[in-house]
C-alpha cells in the first residue's frame, strides 16, 4: 500500500511540525519551571530578610548583633590501660590558650580544608549563649548573597516540630514545617532541590528538644516520595545520607542534653563562645544606641560589679541585664543573684506590658500568674517549652506581649512558646514554691543538689535548682517579687534549710560539688556559706567541670568565707576550660594552698603575672602549682610537659628573662612523686619521649607507671638512659609494653643504678630467653627490689632457671612472678619447690 506524506507549504512533513511543537513547549516549560524556582529562591530570601532581621526586645540584627566566635572541637577516642573494647568518644579538653587558637568566624564554618567534605555540623552552646540568634544571622548571610555555595537553606525549629507525627515526607518536611514561605509550585522545587542537593543546608535549630535520642539513628527514612514518615526518621535518612545525599545538616544542641551517637558522628562540632569582655562592653553600647549618658552610666555599674560581669558572658543573661538596666529607677542596685536578676526581670516585663495595653493586662494582680506558673511547671516536667493553646487568650496575650512567651510560626501553624529557659524555670519555681498542691518533699527534690546518685542532670535542672533555692530564702524589694505574699512558705524554707545542713559535699561528683556552690550563693546567706566550707573536704575537686567565668565567680565568693573558719584548700582545675582570668583569680585567694591546672594554662598565668609585674603573686602561683599525682590519660596532659621542663631548668619564662621567682625552678617537677602515663596504643610510642624528656627533672619521684603504652624496645632503651636520674624511684611498672629482649638488656644494665627501687613489673611483654639472662645478670645488684614480676613472656625453662638462680643471691627479695606458656609445668613446679617466693600468679 503507497502511503502519502503531506507536506505543507514550506515542504515539511506534519510529524516534523509536531516534533517541534512539542520540543518548543517543553523548552517553555523549563523556562517557566526555572523561573519559578528563582522566584521560590528570591522570595525565600525576601522573607529571611523580614523573619531574621530583628532580635529579642525588637533590636535590630544588623545594628546590634556581636558576632560571636566559634571553636572548633574535636573528639578523642579513649584507648589508654582502662577503656573499654568499645571506642568511648568525648570531646577533646581544651586549655585556655588552645581555644583562642581554635577560634572561627562566622564565615569560616563551612570551609573544607580537609580533603574530605564536611556535610554535617554541631553549633553547641548552652542556654542562652545565642545559638538561634547565630543562626538567624546565618540566614540572613544567605539571603544577602553572602553564602553562595547554597541554593536553597531550610530553618527548622525542632520546637514546633511534631516528632511523632508519622504521615510526613522530605518535601513537607522542607517546603512545609521549615520557616519558609509557602511555595507555589512545590513539585518543580523539589524536583529542582533533588537534583542539586549539594547546594542544599538544611538547619535543626533547638535539636535538644528531641528526647529520644537513642533511637534518633533506627529506621532511616530511604525514600524522598515516601509520605509515611516521621520527622526523626527524615532527619535519620538525611544524617545517613540515604535521603538527598550531599546536602549539608547543621544542628544546634546544648552540649549538656548530649546527642551521644549523632555527636560522634558530625564531620565538625563548633562550640559557640560567650561574651568576652570586650563583647560586653561592645554589646552594652550597641543597646542603648544613641542615649550616650545611659550607655555610660550602665557599662559602668555592670563593670563595677563583678557578679554582673561574670553573668554578662552569657549573652542572653547580658541582654537581660541592659533591659533591667534600661527600666529600672536611676540609683537602684544591681541584682546579687540569678534568683533576684530573673525576678526583677520578669517583673518589669509585666508591668510594661500592662502599662503598654492596659485592655490586655490592666492590672497584673488580675492576671492568672499561678495558671502561668502551673504550666511552666507541666512544660519542665516534660521537656517542653511549648503553652497549652487552650489556656486564656487573655493570659497568652499578656505573656506575649510581656516577651515571657514568644511565638514561632510555619506555612503550617504558629505556637507559643516560652521565650527562654531561664523564664521558664523561674515560673516553675515560683509554682513549687507557692503552690499549695506542691509538698514540701517536692521542693527539696528540685532545690538543692542531692547525695544519692540519679540520672545525670541537664542544663534546666541545674537553674531551676537555683531558683528554688533563691525564691525560698531571698527578700525580694516591694513590687519585685513575683511571688504572692500571702502564701506562707515557712515549712518550705524550713525544709529546704534542713536539707542543706545535712549535706556532705566530700561525697559529691565535681559537677554536682558546682551546683551546691551556687545554690548555697543563691541563697545570699553567710550562715549556709560558713557551713558549706566548714563541711568541704580539704581537696576540692572541679576536674572535668567545665567553668565559665560566672561558676569562678561563685566558687571566689564563698571561698573568702575560708578565713574565718581557719581552712585552706588544695583545689584540682584540670580539664575545666577555665580561662586564665578565672585561675588568677582563684589561685591569688589567700585559702587555696595548692592547685592542679592544665599545664600551658598554668604557664600562661605566670607569663601574664610576669608581664604585669605582679612578681609577689608570681611568686605564689610558681609555689602552689603541683602536679601530683600526675596522671596523663589524653595527648594534651603531657603536651607542655617539655615547655615545663625548660622553666625549670633555664629559671625562666619562655622569651623572657631569668625570674627570682624561679631561682630554685618549679617546685611542683621537683616534689611530683607519682606519675601514671596511660596514652595507651594510639598516644603512647609516640609521647613517651616528651615524658622521657621531663623525667631527669622529677628527682622526686616514686612511682612510675608506663603499662600498656606500646613503648617497645625503642622505649625501654629511651628510658634506660634516664632511670639514673631517678633516685627515688620505688616502683616501675613496664607491663604489656612490646618489650624483648634489646629493650630488656638496656633496662637492666640501667635499674642497677636506681638503689631505691623495690617493685619492678615487666609482666606481658616479649622477652625470650636472652632477656631473662640479662636480667638474672642484673638481679643481684637491684639491692632494694622487693617483688618482680615478670610473668606472660616468651622466654623457656631456660630462662626461668637463670632467674631461679640469680634469686638465690637476692636474699631480700619476697617474690618472683615467673609463669607463662613456654616453661614446661614440671620445671616450674621444680623451681617453685626450690624457692617458695617464686610464684605462679
Amino acid at each position: 500500500m503507497l502511503r502519502t506524506a503531506y507536506l505543507n507549504p514550506s515542504g515539511m512533513t506534519t510529524s516534523v511540525i509536531l516534533l517541534n511543537l512539542y520540543g518548543s513547549a517543553l523548552h517553555i516549560l523549563t523556562i517557566v519551571k526555572r523561573k519559578c524556582v528563582k522566584d521560590y529562591i528570591h522570595h525565600t530570601q525576601s522573607y529571611m530578610r523580614d523573619v531574621c532581621c530583628s532580635m529579642r526586645g525588637g533590636m535590630g540584627m544588623e545594628s546590634h548583633y556581636v558576632d560571636a566566635h566559634l571553636v572548633q572541637r574535636k573528639l578523642l577516642i579513649k584507648s589508654g590501660k582502662n577503656a573499654n573494647k568499645c571506642l568511648e568518644k568525648e570531646l577533646v579538653v581544651l586549655s585556655d590558650s588552645e581555644r583562642k587558637k581554635a577560634k572561627l568566624d562566622r564565615s569560616q564554618l563551612f570551609h573544607n580544608s580537609d580533603s574530605k567534605p564536611k556535610q554535617s555540623f554541631a553549633l553547641l552552646g548552652k542556654a542562652g549563649a545565642g545559638k538561634t540568634t547565630f543562626i538567624q544571622r546565618l540566614c540572613l548571610d544567605w539571603a544577602s548573597g553572602s553564602l553562595p555555595q547554597f541554593q536553597f537553606v531550610f530553618l527548622l525549629n525542632c520546637k514546633i516540630l511534631d516528632l511523632t507525627q508519622s504521615n510526613c515526607s522530605l518535601k513537607g518536611l522542607l517546603l512545609d514545617l521549615s520557616m519558609s514561605p509557602r511555595c507555589e509550585d512545590s513539585d518543580s522545587v523539589f524536583k529542582h532541590i533533588l537534583s542539586c542537593p549539594d547546594e542544599v543546608l538544611i538547619i535543626f535549630d533547638s535539636f535538644d528538644h528531641i528526647k529520644d535520642f537513642e533511637g534518633l539513628l533506627q529506621s532511616p527514612a530511604k525514600s524522598h516520595t515516601n509520605t509515611k514518615y516521621t520527622i526523626k526518621q527524615l532527619f535519620s535518612g538525611l544524617f545517613q545520607k540515604e535521603i538527598l545525599s550531599g546536602c549539608t545538616l547543621l544542628i544546634a544542641t546544648r552540649p549538656k542534653d548530649v546527642l551521644n551517637q549523632v555527636l560522634r558522628k558530625m564531620d565538625s562540632l563548633l562550640e559557640l563562645c560567650g561574651f568576652s569582655p570586650e563583647d560586653i562592653e561592645l554589646y552594652t553600647s550597641k543597646y542603648f544606641g544613641d542615649n550616650t549618658s545611659l550607655q555610660e552610666s550602665a557599662l559602668k555599674q555592670i563593670k563595677n560589679d563583678r557578679y554582673i560581669f561574670s553573668l554578662c558572658s552569657n549573652p542572653l543573661l547580658c541582654w537581660t541585664t541592659c533591659f533591667l538596666l534600661e527600666h529600672q529607677e536611676s540609683g537602684n542596685d544591681l541584682p546579687s543573684t540569678l534568683t533576684d536578676l530573673y525576678q526583677r526581670a520578669t517583673s518589669k516585663h509585666l508591668q510594661l506590658a500592662s502599662l503598654e495595653n492596659s485592655s490586655l493586662c490592666k492590672n497584673r494582680k488580675l492576671l492568672d500568674i499561678p495558671q502561668l506558673c502551673k504550666m511552666a511547671w507541666e512544660g519542665f516536667k516534660n521537656h517542653d517549652t511549648h503553652v497549652n493553646p487552650a489556656s486564656s487568650t487573655e493570659l497568652l496575650d499578656c505573656a506575649l506581649k510581656s516577651g515571657i512567651l514568644t511565638s514561632f510560626k510555619t506555612s503550617e501553624c504558629q505556637k507559643n512558646h516560652f521565650a527562654d529557659l531561664f523564664t521558664q524555670n523561674l515560673l516553675s519555681a515560683v509554682h513549687l514554691v507557692q503552690s499549695k498542691q506542691v509538698n514540701e518533699k517536692m521542693v527539696v527534690a528540685n532545690s538543692v543538689v542531692h547525695q544519692k546518685k540519679r540520672k545525670v542532670q541537664g542544663e534546666s535542672q541545674d537553674v531551676l535548682q537555683r531558683f528554688v533555692t533563691g525564691l525560698v530564702f531571698q527578700k525580694a524589694p516591694d513590687g519585685v517579687s513575683i511571688l504572692d505574699s500571702s502564701v506562707n512558705i515557712k515549712a518550705k524554707r524550713k525544709a529546704v534549710e534542713t536539707h542543706l545542713e545535712s549535706m556532705k559535699p566530700n561525697d559529691l561528683l565535681p559537677a554536682r560539688l558546682l551546683e551546691l556552690f551556687h545554690c548555697v550563693y543563691e541563697t545570699s546567706s553567710a550562715k549556709f556559706a560558713k557551713l558549706l566550707l566548714k563541711n568541704l573536704p580539704d581537696n576540692l575537686s572541679f576536674y572535668g567541670t567545665q567553668l565559665c567565668p560566672s561558676d569562678v565567680y561563685v566558687i571566689c565568693h564563698l571561698l573568702q568565707y575560708a578565713s574565718t573558719l581557719k581552712r585552706t584548700f588544695s583545689i584540682n582545675l584540670q580539664d575545666t576550660c577555665i580561662p586564665i582570668s578565672g585561675l588568677k583569680e582563684l589561685v591569688g585567694l589567700q585559702c587555696i594552698k595548692a592547685f592542679w591546672a592544665h599545664t600551658a594554662d598554668t604557664i600562661g598565668l605566670w607569663e601574664d603575672l610576669h608581664r604585669s609585674n605582679d612578681e609577689l603573686n608570681l611568686k605564689s602561683a610558681i609555689e602552689k602549682f603541683t602536679l601530683h599525682p600526675f596522671k596523663a590519660t589524653e595527648g594534651y596532659h603531657i603536651e607542655s610537659l617539655p615547655v615545663l621542663v625548660q622553666i625549670h631548668r633555664e629559671k625562666k619564662l619562655p622569651m623572657s628573662e631569668p625570674v627570682s621567682a624561679l631561682d630554685e625552678g618549679v617546685p611542683a617537677l621537683r616534689h611530683l612523686q607519682r606519675l601514671e602515663f596511660e596514652l595507651g596504643v594510639q598516644n603512647g610510642p609516640e609521647l613517651f619521649p616528651k615524658l622521657v624528656e621531663a623525667l631527669p627533672s622529677l628527682e622526686s619521684l616514686q612511682h612510675l607507671d608506663l603499662e600498656k603504652n606500646q613503648i617497645g624496645d625503642s622505649g625501654a632503651e629511651k628510658l634506660a638512659g634516664v632511670l639514673h636520674y631517678l633516685k627515688c624511684l620505688k616502683l616501675l611498672n613496664l607491663s604489656q609494653n612490646l618489650i624483648g629482649d634489646a629493650g630488656v638488656e638496656k633496662l637492666a644494665k640501667a635499674l642497677a643504678s636506681v638503689p631505691s627501687l623495690q617493685s619492678l613489673s615487666l609482666y606481658g611483654n616479649a622477652i625470650a630467653d636472652i632477656g631473662a639472662e640479662h636480667l638474672a645478670l642484673a638481679l643481684p645488684d637491684m639491692n632494694f627490689l622487693l617483688d618482680l614480676n615478670i610473668a606472660f613472656n616468651k622466654f623457656t625453662d631456660l630462662g626461668a632457671k637463670k632467674l631461679g638462680a640469680a634469686l638465690k643471691n637476692c636474699t631480700g627479695m619476697k617474690s618472683l612472678e615467673l609463669w607463662n606458656d613456654c616453661i614446661p609445668y614440671g620445671v616450674f613446679e621444680h623451681l617453685r619447690l626450690q624457692d617458695p617466693r617464686i610464684r605462679s600468679l
